[in-house]
């Protein structure tokens, strides 16, 4: 189906005034589909949870077809310490139309023994390197002092701090990955990104469905200071501990098809469909996103180790 140029960038533009602050907010944290396996990009309390080290990568390409629409590419590492720690590394490149930032972000955890689970305590340091080249806009007044100047690597350090408590069935974890709230200023002094206080709670469950099936119910809420409430909800089913496949919507957003293959003991792909229940179905073509999960274990150890399924 034919999409319609002058709609794209109009919408576009209307997106990303909406989305920034004075006139303009900065576009909250990057979105994730597969939300149940990128815990580490929002909850420091993950990390050294699995007991071995985990290399995961993901990336997606949203509303495929629309004028700068968001892009994201993210890495992590994280991995058990001795006694009870566990630390984690990452890295997230988000673009949306003139903006892109990167996140470098660094994850420290501790975790306790209570009963049958764990409960670990985070904190995460991150450093944000912020870029904004408003000549990829169309601007209508050439005089508004907001678009006077690009942004160029202005950088913002950043705080923040979860707790997770989990097992080898179940997981459920409350974070605030940035707890200072910051504004970027463009070289007229004018505020262009002013970023928004972002709270996450995530959940799941596995249940034995029969001898080869494992049911896998998930949730996310995400609470942006200023705006609605944002939650998604998942059913995913595991066939043999090796196929997964599910559904996922995101309440009054869109709906999304998740799949992955754990084609080895340390290698694990996923992938997702999304599609808008919105009027931004009639400008784009979905949303893709590519998960790939990596774990290095212990010497001898990956048997002897209690199967976790997220």
């Amino acid at each position: 189906m034919k999409k319609n140029t002058t709609g794209k960038n109009v919408f576009f533009l209307l997106l990303f005034l909406l989305s920034i602050n004075f006139s303009m907010v900065g576009q909250m944290d990057p979105q994730y589909s597969q939300y149940m396996y990128t815990t580490t990009y929002f909850n420091p309390a993950y990390a050294g949870s699995d007991n071995c080290t985990n290399i995961t990568g993901s990336y997606r390409s949203q509303w495929i077809g629309l004028d700068g629409a968001p892009k994201t590419a993210s890495i992590s590492m994280n991995a058990p310490m001795y006694k009870k720690m566990g630390v984690g590394v990452s890295l997230i490149n988000d673009n949306i139309g003139p903006m892109q930032e990167n996140n470098l972000a660094l994850d420290l955890s501790y975790g306790l023994d209570i009963d049958n689970f764990k409960l670990a305590f985070g904190i995460k340091t991150s450093l944000n390197v912020l870029n904004i080249d408003f000549t990829k806009l169309k601007i209508y007044n050439d005089l508004d002092p907001v678009f006077a100047s690009n942004v160029e690597n202005q950088l913002s350090p950043n705080v923040g701090a979860g707790v997770y408590a989990y097992s080898s069935r179940f997981y459920v974890g409350l974070s605030v990955p940035q707890m200072i709230m910051t504004k970027r200023y463009n070289e007229e002094n004018y505020s262009v990104v002013h970023r928004k206080f972002q709270t996450y709670l995530i959940g799941g469950y596995v249940f034995d469905l029969d001898y080869n099936l494992k049911f896998k119910p998930t949730f996310m809420i995400k609470n942006i200071e200023g705006a609605p409430l944002q939650a998604d909800v998942s059913a995913n089913f595991l066939y043999a501990e090796k196929f997964n496949a599910g559904i996922s919507y995101r309440v009054g957003s869109s709906f999304s098809a998740l799949c992955g293959f754990q084609v080895t003991n340390n290698l694990f792909i996923g992938y997702s469909y999304d599609t808008e229940v919105t009027k931004l179905t009639n400008y784009n073509s979905g949303s893709h996103e590519l998960f790939v999960g990596f774990k290095i274990f212990k010497s001898g150890s990956s048997k002897n180790l209690e199967p976790r399924f997220f």
